[in-house]
């Protein structure tokens, strides 16, 4: 099978880049499978595994998509019905309800719920690239991963959880000075930023925490940041919304929607790092996803349409609450 994989930003990926990661990732794994895989993605990115094509976003996509492609793998809304077979996968949460294509997946069971879809297939990561895990290290610290300029990823609160609990936090996607979403300054030295991290400095960081507290206000999607912390023997505090409790069983972390009760739960952390990570590869790594993709593949191929009606998202997604 040839499959296109279409995306909006360039490849490879160094710091955040979920999206890159995945499909990076998911591409690479369907190659090992014995599949052809191209990428069409903007000028200026590479593969070694798969051939590159740049793509032109103001050009009909039928025009782009060669004709030797089985099917075309968009992640994002191509805003329009193709004659070829293809496949869409929502990242995010739309702001406006707005239809989808009908061949649309989502990335959990919760986010496809929200949409009035059951068609979900949950993020992977070849965790071969992340390297061993090192459990006999000294962990002292905790960690956020994120973008911390986004509202949604509370920064401020999970400031605020390791403060209480009396821990150190390091913020790996932020600033100690932001001004791109309101004036924020941390004058606390016992949270320490590092900027957008990625490679080596970001494993480094991840496999000395003991935890990732991360309170979203929003309706995660998925969480990227929930299973690299996981894969590296960290539990996670965070709140109960979206997928993260189809991430986090109580084995490996505590939900709650205030900062005193994840507080309470981080100075009580006594979760077994080693559970975290075999929950991790267990149902988190690159081979279960491409699995699922290549069932929607097939299903496409057969001529179905992955939902009944154009998915469409219900009630809002951003502004959860979060009680101080």
């Amino acid at each position: 099978m040839h499959v296109l994989l279409i995306n909006n930003s360039p490849i490879p990926v160094y710091a955040y880049g979920g999206t890159e990661r995945v499909i990076w990732d998911l591409g690479r794994e369907l190659v090992r499978r014995g599949h052809r895989v191209s990428y069409l993605v903007p000028e200026g990115s590479r593969c070694d595994f798969a051939a590159v094509l740049p793509i032109r976003p103001d050009a009909p996509w039928e025009g782009q998509i060669p004709a030797d492609v089985d099917i075309a793998h968009f992640q994002f809304n191509p805003r329009c019905e193709l004659a070829r077979p293809y496949l869409v996968t929502e990242h995010g949460n739309a702001r406006k309800p707005k239809p989808l294509p009908r061949n649309t997946v989502f990335l959990s069971h919760d986010h496809a719920a929200r949409y009035g879809s059951r068609e979900y297939v949950h993020n992977g990561l070849d965790w071969a690239s992340y390297g061993p895990v090192d459990f006999e290290r000294a962990r002292q610290h905790y960690h956020f991963l994120g973008k911390a300029a986004w509202g949604v990823k509370n920064v401020r609160g999970a400031i605020r959880v390791a403060l209480r609990a009396g821990v150190e936090l390091d913020v790996l996607g932020g600033d100690r000075l932001n001004w791109k979403r309101g004036f924020r300054y941390t004058f606390s030295r016992r949270i320490h930023f590092h900027g957008m991290v990625g490679g080596q400095q970001k494993t480094g960081l991840l496999g000395a925490s003991r935890g990732l507290i991360f309170p979203v206000r929003w309706h995660e999607p998925f969480g990227l940041a929930v299973i690299e912390s996981l894969y590296f023997g960290c539990p996670v505090f965070a709140t109960p919304y979206g997928a993260l409790p189809e991430l986090v069983p109580a084995h490996c972390g505590v939900l709650a929607d205030s900062a005193s009760a994840l507080a309470e739960a981080v100075r009580a952390n006594a979760f077994d790092p080693r559970a975290c990570h075999a929950h991790a590869l267990e149902n988190f790594g690159v081979q279960r996803m491409a699995s699922g993709y290549l069932q929607m593949y097939e299903r496409v191929l057969a001529g179905e349409l992955i939902n009944a009606q154009p998915p469409v998202i219900q009630g809002p997604a951003r502004e959860l609450p979060w009680r101080r």
